[in-house]
């Protein structure tokens, strides 16, 4: 039987030698969460599923949606006989949502937050050879704060609520490391200024003797090589400046990348561990209200993306159905995407960078309570934490130009400082400490409570061009469109003139088969926003109206439509959940690439 989703998962640190551990695993649902007590950790498990497919999904074999408290796995591998002189560890893409893992009955790692990936070091259990007995324990209870993103709490899919996802849901994979000095994953930073890439290339220790050596390379061959000692506290530091007739800008219309190799090498020049990666040489920044990549300003017709798939919930079916997501989007005029509510896989991000899609990395922030209206309800810390791996992990991407670690938090401003301000300016500090090259949302929507945030926007989901428009007309006078309470309570920091965009709109409730059956508001199972068009045609005049609003606005930067593919009962998708068309596409395209979409760009 093929391995499912075969290809290498890590695309901007690449090892030759690894192997993937998607397929067939022992599984068992441990619904009261007292596996340890029973035993399973040293047994066989009842039942089998395939990785990396949660189970709640159709490709996992399971396909159990009711909650499940937590989840055991148990798979054994033997260690290819070929990797001597090796460390070898075992990489998780994302377990929702704290998980232990015991290898040949030692525990090994532990981990929280079911976004980001992790890593266990097998140490000497991990001989070439050797037997290796895998088991891990998710626990994903539904019960207190917990980073959930659009995850339901209840049991049944509602509103803009989905199937939870349990356990194991991006590949599993190990892979044989040097046991003197590896590297570990770099950071490149772009500087279009001067035409340099500047890396952070850390190591698993120092290594008197050895050197680090960098090599940039385009489709001619090598561009420039650097060197340093491995030897360093911090880890090497090198700057590679591409010569001014080797120099191609990472853009929308060539994204371009350049090949880049990682070496260590001992004193006698034989290498220790090398890697590939790859890089995007381009810029983001922010010039008053506009927001500009490489100096100039680029209209971003964003769409929101939910990242959920009909068989594999957040789990891609193939890596191609995550080219062709970005291909959709750009079929339908979109030049990127706001991932909403989910850290999607990195191939996504891989995908992105190739195609030129820019896109704004946010967290699944949904369920951590952050935006409570009692004040005296305690979020769960954690989830800092996992946001800043997030960024750890995608700092690299040139196709991310934003990070949004918060959505749609919510309280009244008060005269006196709350949770709620302490949180936002926590993860607004701790992503710009992390981060200092990209703009940082406080958060989308709804309350801003930072007042130096890089970038202010709204949600408004008005269905009528006109009353849209004039909801939107402020922005000229420096008074744009907040969010604010049922009853207009203020939520939000006054606007202080940065770069604005509505980042959530449209949303149009449309359904073609339930609207031959169902006319007006008049409401079935399927969900969306605003009175249902009754015929394609005028679902294609109002997202022409409501996007022509902000694309002759030149005060605007862009913006973001709700939304790419309807998901389970949400129908307000320009296309269908199994990515099928619902409208037709080029109309689609030629309203938002008419002529107001370049008024903007002077």
């Amino acid at each position: 039987m093929p391995v499912p989703r075969p290809e290498y998962p890590r695309p901007q640190f690449v090892r030759e030698a690894w192997l993937n551990l998607n397929g067939r695993w022992e599984f068992e649902i441990d619904r009261s969460d007292t596996g340890l007590e029973r035993g399973l950790q040293e047994r066989e498990l009842g039942g089998h599923i395939t990785v990396p497919f949660c189970p709640e999904s159709e490709l996992s074999g399971v396909g159990d949606t009711d909650f499940l408290e937590a989840v055991w796995y148990r798979r054994t591998v033997t260690v290819p006989a070929d990797w001597t002189n090796s460390r070898v560890l075992l990489h998780f893409g994302a377990v929702d949502h704290d998980t232990t893992v015991w290898a040949n009955g030692v525990e090994v790692t532990r981990h929280r937050g079911g976004f980001t990936p992790f890593t266990a070091d097998l140490g000497d259990i991990a001989a070439p050879g050797a037997e290796l007995t895998l088991v891990v324990r998710a626990r994903d209870t539904r019960h207190g704060p917990q980073a959930r993103g659009k995850q339901a709490t209840w049991f049944a899919n509602s509103h803009c609520h989905y199937t939870r996802t349990t356990g194991i849901w991006q590949t599993v994979w190990l892979e044989p490391v040097p046991r003197t000095v590896a590297l570990k994953r770099p950071r490149i930073t772009p500087d279009l200024a001067s035409g340099t890439f500047y890396l952070e290339l850390p190591l698993t220790g120092n290594a008197p003797g050895h050197r680090l050596r960098a090599t940039l390379a385009d489709e001619h061959g090598t561009v420039v090589t650097a060197e340093a000692r491995a030897d360093l506290d911090l880890g090497p530091r090198l700057a590679l400046t591409v010569p001014a007739d080797r120099q191609r800008v990472w853009a929308p219309d060539d994204p371009h990348l350049y090949d880049l190799t990682f070496e260590v090498v001992d004193a006698e020049g034989e290498s220790v561990d090398r890697v590939t990666s790859y890089a995007g040489l381009r810029s983001v920044s922010v010039d008053g209200k506009r927001l500009l990549l490489n100096g100039e300003p680029v209209f971003q017709r964003l769409v929101l993306d939910q990242g959920y798939y009909p068989d594999g919930l957040m789990t891609a079916p193939t890596d191609a159905a995550l080219v062709r997501d970005i291909e959709l989007g750009i079929a339908a005029g979109f030049n990127g995407a706001r991932l909403h509510q989910k850290v999607f896989e990195e191939r996504f991000l891989y995908h992105a960078d190739r195609l030129g899609y820019l896109v704004w990395g946010e967290f699944g922030d949904w369920g951590c309570e952050v935006g409570v209206r009692d004040d005296n309800q305690r979020p769960d810390a954690s989830y800092v934490a996992q946001w800043l791996e997030a960024v750890e992990r995608d700092y690299s991407h040139p196709s991310i130009i934003g990070w949004c670690p918060l959505n749609e938090t919510y309280q009244n401003l008060h005269d006196r400082i709350t949770r709620l301000d302490d949180v936002t300016q926590a993860m607004f500090l701790a992503t710009k400490q992390a981060d200092s090259t990209r703009p940082v949302i406080d958060a989308s929507g709804y309350a801003h409570r930072v007042p130096e945030t890089d970038v202010y926007d709204a949600h408004c989901y008005e269905q009528d061009p006109a009353a849209f428009a004039k909801t939107m007309r402020g922005l000229a006078e420096n008074e744009p469109y907040v969010n604010t309470g049922p009853e207009g309570q203020v939520w939000s920091v006054p606007y202080r003139g940065q770069p604005y965009f509505c980042s959530e709109f449209g949303g149009i409730w449309w359904d073609p088969e339930a609207a031959a059956e169902v006319a007006g508001d008049a409401r079935d199972d399927s969900w969306g926003y605003g009175e249902r068009p009754r015929t394609a045609v005028e679902f294609i005049e109002r997202f022409t109206g409501l996007t022509g609003v902000l694309l002759g606005d030149p005060e605007m930067f862009g913006y973001c439509y709700t939304q790419l593919t309807d998901v389970f009962q949400e129908r307000n998708g320009v296309y269908r959940f199994d990515r099928g068309e619902k409208a037709d596409t080029a109309r689609l395209r030629d309203a938002q690439l008419r002529p107001a979409a370049f008024e903007n760009v002077r």
